[in-house]
């Protein structure tokens, strides 16, 4: 025999050894060991080698040769890739070319090549320790949520508390510090998480858990389906083979009987945190395995910037807005007034941020910065940051900005020289805004009957905006996501924001966009992927996987076979009336924004399966009380929703299969790093943590991880091994680890038993320029970014905007080509008023503006509802007779005009549906206008879903499902006329 045939005989017999010896040192890998009977070998491919593996009872017997009937095989194309594949720390790129490439395969039992596939990963994890001993007799975790890292302890198996991470001084690395106008400032030495982090616990023992698999009890998968029923009939509790066998059965049936297309999956816009569990990750793989039709996100939360002031500055990898690099330096330094422009960063906590920010806009504060705030709500970031409050009406922000560079075009108060040599058009946009071109001057005056607004502020403002080093800082980022920009005339407010800091010189010191919310100069260079660079998923196209994560992690490339897509907002429409057609998010481009779609695509078939998973969209998305006709759809065969939660959706499912928490699986993840168009995202911390995500606790009831729930189904499927790998959460939590730059700091043993790591600020002199600093000054691009594409350019690489003519455009290129005649986006940014205002017809039967921001105390539907501790906060829900009522607040003249007191229970309705809240009389708005948060968790109609009145607090049933113009996939949730009055409870009973 060769030296290597002797290997390989030497590492299949020690195999056995070391799966012997497992099993009586880890009572874990004993219990593994007893979960399958069967045979397994592992083999040469020309059968001259190989040895057999019997399990019986956790008991293992092996002999050397091949076995006559093997329950399943792990077969060779040759020795070297076979001795290979047994080194415990192989390496995974050669495993993924040898899949590949078929010189390694699987055959037989797809659950039994689970489970072996399993025993041999886990020699390599089952003996780790993890988490921290305490001295409370509580074993300490961590974890990561949307809004920051947790310490999460942990006694008899059940969670005891949660809290935000400390730092260690001497054991994590140093906070960054910096001087300003002779003060010096350092961050707190914590992670100052946001406070829906914070009520995690009270949601994984919620009484609205979901913890068995269930089946709707009047759905027959063989008989009478009885689709008009959904959202009304109860369920039965099944089992999960039960549960898998429908499902199963069902994606098989759909493509046998209508063809490629037929199932959907559909989700919605965030989920819980980390590389492995999220949407973009296992979902998508689970996705690509299947071949689905993909129900497309919009730019969700940044419309206004993504279809509108792309157009005038480039930047479509981050959706039309600007970067942050360096600014919180500059603003300390030389800022001498912040304008909060539909901006309220104390509400929202940036992106997936928390309470850091806050702690430096007290900083801006302390040094004497004057504040503006333009927002028809006097936010809570007004309240504490005090200054003047323009109520401006919702929907007219861009007669305000139009007006202000009216005052300072006739009293020669912009930057003639940024706008001489930095930008294009401005002579056509001047003669708008004077009025030679079309007749009206865009005076103060003009715009005073549309905003509210009387002109002599206006002039105020525009004056000291213009004597003043000034910060502009339109949505919850200081510069993007969030606020006007999902309105009506959400593309028109984010164009004049791009026109209006260029007219004041955009990169001269002080002069930049930001409201201190980002800019932190923490080291951006370190590498962690963020969610989507894809995780797991091995899709190069939907994810920025391709550019980092993919050569980083190799791992097996997962291809959707299926092209037809569906944009969220018309999921209704394409399931009832059959078709559609969007504009799908693509960032690549500018011009990728054009791309029209259509459903049904030629050759596929309309969907008759959707598979829905994670929070709700009756909260979420306009005009929602159309998903309950979709759900109730004869054209909807199947619907199966994959849930945490009985809330929103899931009660209008045929089969439901209950997901556990991220505190009962394996993760891995970073705070804030959302990588692909959300790149660099971490410089809105103070510091940068990356942390394990334990999994602390053991999955409630029946519940499993949503990556164990994919590969349940892939099993049945023979689809198995190519979506898992073979590798369980806790093996690519590793692969993750090896794959990014923390093994030069910290080992996998280490940081799997601590939890986090805090990556290490960058020195004084390595920190990133001021942004648009190099773009003032002509010189090539010299912030940290990628973007765009080397090909979008119209001069040399790196030098200039992505923009037609490389230049800050005030007639937009882009929308010349594609649609110069268009009434609602012309290539000059008009002002045009909201199609839903007071002044429309709708407003006349409806007089109250209501805008719905987004959520203060909780993050999306992810913390709302279900039994939360958010739900005891009473700026959030009241408790009225037992149920906690969603809170509409008013302005306390509408409220006397109405016979409102605080706290009354009203319906807030107009021609689209109704919704029970409870009253909040404020000040803080002005008259005609009411505010109440979008995103709640719950829809709880108390009659027919669909056409009775909800007390769960879905707002969005209310704001219109039109887009803000067409040609886009851009909603206008932000906009909507409505009345209200007094519930008579007893009446409505």
């Amino acid at each position: 025999m060769s030296i290597q045939q002797i290997s390989f005989s030497v590492r299949l017999w020690g195999l056995a050894q070391v799966i012997r010896l497992f099993g009586h040192h880890y009572p874990a890998y004993a219990k593994h060991l007893k979960a399958y009977n069967g045979v397994a070998q592992i083999r040469l491919q020309d059968s001259t080698q190989g040895r057999w593996y019997a399990f019986q009872a956790g008991r293992i017997t092996t002999g050397k040769g091949l076995h006559p009937r093997p329950d399943l095989s792990l077969v060779f194309r040759d020795l070297e890739t076979a001795i290979a594949f047994l080194d415990p720390w192989v390496d995974h790129a050669e495993v993924v070319h040898a899949a590949k490439n078929f010189k390694a395969m699987v055959q037989g039992d797809e659950e039994g090549l689970a489970w072996f596939m399993q025993t041999l990963n886990l020699i390599k994890t089952v003996g780790l320790k993890y988490g921290t001993p305490m001295a409370d007799g509580t074993t300490r975790y961590t974890t990561m949520t949307n809004g920051g890292p947790l310490f999460v302890y942990v006694k008899d198996g059940k969670i005891v508390r949660n809290t935000p991470i400390d730092f260690v001084d001497g054991e994590d690395a140093p906070s960054w510090e910096m001087s300003a106008r002779g003060k010096h400032f350092k961050p707190m030495r914590r992670a100052n998480v946001a406070p829906h982090s914070l009520a995690m616990k009270s949601t994984v023992y919620s009484e609205k858990r979901l913890l068995y698999p269930m089946k709707r009890v009047d759905f027959d998968p063989k008989g009478e389906r009885n689709p008009q029923n959904r959202g009304k009939s109860g369920y039965v509790r099944i089992s999960w083979d039960e549960a898998l066998d429908i499902v199963s059965s069902e994606i098989l049936r759909m493509k046998r009987e209508h063809g490629p297309g037929a199932i959907a999956t559909y989700h919605s816009s965030h989920h819980q945190w980390g590389n492995v569990g999220y949407y973009l990750s296992a979902l998508m793989r689970f996705g690509n395995a299947v071949g689905v039709t993909r129900v497309s996100l919009n730019p969700d939360s940044w419309e206004g910037w993504y279809w509108g002031a792309m157009h005038h500055l480039g930047n479509s990898f981050r959706l039309g807005s600007p970067t942050n690099y360096g600014t919180l330096e500059d603003c300390l330094k030389e800022c001498e007034m912040i304008i909060f422009w539909s901006s309220d960063p104390e509400s929202q906590f940036g992106t997936y941020g928390g309470q850091d920010g806050g702690q430096r806009r007290l900083w801006g504060k302390e040094l004497g910065m004057k504040m503006v705030h333009i927002n028809p709500h006097y936010c809570p970031t007004a309240g504490m940051m005090e200054g003047k409050w323009f109520p401006i009406k919702p929907g007219t922000d861009n007669a305000f900005a139009i007006a202000i560079m009216y005052v300072w075009i006739t009293e020669n108060l912009y930057d003639k020289e940024f706008v001489d040599t930095r930008t294009t058009g401005f002579d056509e946009w001047r003669d708008y805004v004077l009025g030679v071109s079309d007749g009206v001057a865009k005076t103060p005056e003009w715009q005073a009957d549309e905003t509210g607004i009387p002109a002599r502020d206006v002039r105020a403002l525009a004056r000291e905006w213009a004597s003043k080093k000034t910060y502009l800082a339109p949505g919850v980022r200081g510069s993007g996501l969030g606020g006007a920009c999902r309105g009506a005339n959400g593309t028109q407010w984010a164009r004049a924001m791009i026109l209006l800091n260029a007219m004041r010189g955009w990169g001269r010191p002080g002069i930049n966009f930001g409201n201190l919310q980002g800019g932190t100069p923490v080291d951006i260079h370190f590498y962690f992927p963020g969610y989507a660079e894809g995780g797991i998923s091995g899709e190069l196209n939907q994810t920025a996987a391709a550019a980092n994560n993919y050569t980083r992690m190799p791992h097996i490339v997962s291809v959707n076979p299926v092209t037809q897509t569906i944009p969220r907002q018309r999921l209704p429409e394409a399931i009832i009336e059959g078709q559609c057609e969007g504009y799908p998010l693509d960032p690549s481009s500018i011009e990728a924004q054009f791309r029209r779609t259509v459903y049904p695509a030629p050759g596929y078939s309309r969907v008759k399966m959707l598979y829905r998973y994670g929070g709700s969209s009756f909260g979420t998305v306009g005009e929602s009380g159309r998903f309950v006709d979709m759900y109730q759809s004869p054209n909807l065969e199947f619907v199966v929703n994959q849930s945490i939660w009985e809330e929103g959706e899931a009660l209008f499912a045929d089969i439901i299969l209950p997901a556990c928490t991220s505190f009962e699986r394996w993760d891995i993840g970073e705070w804030g790093n959302a990588g692909g168009f959300g790149l660099h995202m971490q410089e809105q911390l103070n510091h940068r943590v990356i942390s394990i995500q334990h999994k602390c606790i053991e999955p409630l009831g029946e519940s499993k991880s949503d990556y164990q729930i994919f590969w349940d189904i892939c099993k049945r499927l023979g689809l198995g091994t190519y979506f898992s790998e073979g590798m369980s959460e806790l093996d690519w939590c590793r692969r993750v680890f090896d794959s990014t730059d923390l093994p030069q700091h910290i080992t996998w043993e280490k940081f799997l038993k601590k939890g986090y790591f805090v990556v290490p600020p960058a020195s004084d002199k390595l920190r990133p320029p001021r942004d648009m600093k190099w773009y003032l000054e002509g010189r090539q691009k010299d912030i940290p970014e990628p973007y765009p594409l080397p090909g979008a350019y119209s001069s040399k690489y790196g030098e200039g905007l992505q923009t037609q003519t490389g230049k800050i455009e005030f007639v937009s290129s882009s929308l010349k080509r594609f649609d110069p005649d268009s009434p609602d986006r012309p290539p000059l940014n008009r002002y045009i008023p909201a199609w839903e205002s007071p002044k429309t017809e709708h407003g006349l039967k409806y007089p109250l503006q209501m805008i719905t921001p987004h959520q203060r105390f909780s993050f999306h539907t992810m913390s709302d509802g279900k039994d939360s501790a958010i739900n005891d906060i009473k700026d959030h829900r009241v408790l009225i007779d037992g149920h906690f009522y969603w809170i509409v607040r008013l302005n306390p003249t509408d409220a006397q005009r109405r016979g409102i007191a605080m706290h009354d229970l009203v319906e807030v309705f107009n021609d689209r549906g109704s919704v029970i809240c409870a009253a909040d009389i404020t000040a803080t708005l002005a008259e005609g206008v009411v505010h109440s948060f979008e995103s709640c968790a719950t829809y709880v109609p108390i009659g027919e879903p669909g056409k009775s009145p909800d007390i769960g607090g879905c707002m969005n049933l209310l704001t219109p499902r039109r887009k803000q113009v067409a040609k886009t996939e851009s909603t206008a949730a932000m906009t909507a006329q409505v009345e209200i009055r007094k519930w008579d409870r007893k009446i409505a009973a």
